[in-house]
């Protein structure tokens, strides 16, 4: 029987299977439904910056910048009426949780400047939080702001949130970087523990109808894997970082490609609110007869073992692979 631990943000997990942040975590009995199948760590429930805010003269200001947005598996920030829990209940649930369940609860923030998380960051820990991920959001619509203005803001939040903690800390990315290697080269200089690829943001769609801005349904699919599939195969050889692939994860397979491209653990949310918690279970022993039939006795085995540098092409998964899909479609014109 194959070995399923891994190891992710310094913790010994019986499987790669993690739940990611949504509302799956909001109940203490679902919680407890998902170690029970199998899940090796919950993140929470994002809490936004701006539930922090509530209170403060800045608040709209901060509403009003663009952030009717989702920055986790399913979740969606549009109006102070969908603020569930503010950061009191946020903080006692983590108490409960420890209380109830054996896994690994990493807490979760989600906003664009330092704000109240600092504060916040170390009372999550207090809690009893083990693990803490920061959801970076911003959508620059100020020519006057450069991308390396942002990645350095960046930086500095992560930088004074990881100075306040004692708890490692893991930071999930948007895809909209000018150099993601470098970023995560600078992720790493600030002693973060692992990445998450990636951000799913919201697209707003187009109400013609009632002249509406509406958001889309945030539930991730198949096709959301091949993103951050890619990025983790290229990475994996170049950062120490823990790598977590986020969106796109609905099978068993989908969990071998994900480790085989470097990564330590899958975030899982969109296959398991569709289908329901019996998911796990199915999707780990997929996972594990894959393991079995291809001689896998540990995950550490097969960790990277078709990243980029492991492959005998690394430049498939660069601009010669683009090529070649591009020239493939001729064989399905048509004419």
């Amino acid at each position: 029987m194959s070995d399923l631990r891994t190891k992710y943000l310094g913790f010994d997990l019986i499987n790669p299977l993690v739940i990611s942040a949504s509302p799956l975590s909001r109940k203490v009995d679902n919680v407890k439904k998902l170690e029970d199948a199998g899940a090796s760590a919950v993140v929470l429930y994002s809490l936004f910056e701006e539930q922090l805010m509530i209170e403060s003269q800045s608040y709209d200001y901060f509403l009003n910048r663009g952030i009717e947005s989702f920055a986790e598996a399913i979740t969606y920030f549009p109006d102070l009426d969908n603020f569930k829990v503010g950061p009191d209940n946020y903080l006692d649930h983590i108490r409960k949780l420890k209380e109830t369940v054996d896994i690994p609860i990493i807490g979760s923030l989600n906003g664009i400047s330092t704000g109240g998380w600092i504060n916040i960051s170390k009372q999550i820990e207090d809690a009893g939080a083990d693990a803490l991920e920061l959801n970076l959001y911003y959508i620059p619509t100020d020519s006057n702001v450069s991308g390396d203005t942002i990645e350095k803001l960046n930086i500095d939040i992560i930088s004074k949130i990881k100075k306040n903690i004692s708890i490692p800390l893991s930071v999930k990315l948007s895809p909209f970087y000018t150099s993601l290697p470098n970023l995560i080269s600078q992720l790493h200089n600030i002693d973060v523990n692992g990445i998450v690829l990636f951000n799913r943001f919201l697209q707003p769609d187009l109400d013609i109808d009632n002249f509406e801005i509406k958001p889309i349904n945030p539930i991730s699919t198949p096709q959301d894997l091949y993103l951050p599939l890619r990025w983790t195969a290229i990475l994996y050889n170049d950062t120490k970082l823990d790598i977590g692939i986020s969106g796109g994860v609905h099978s068993g397979r989908s969990m071998v490609k994900s480790i085989l491209a470097g990564a330590s653990s899958c975030l899982i949310a969109s296959e398991i609110i569709k289908n329901g918690f019996s998911r796990i279970s199915e999707m780990l022993s997929e996972f594990s007869m894959w393991m079995n039939d291809n001689a896998y006795d540990t995950i550490g085995q097969m960790k990277g073992a078709m990243s980029q540098n492991n492959i005998t092409d690394p430049a498939a998964y660069e601009r010669a692979n683009y090529m070649k899909a591009l020239s493939s479609y001729e064989d399905h014109l048509p004419f």
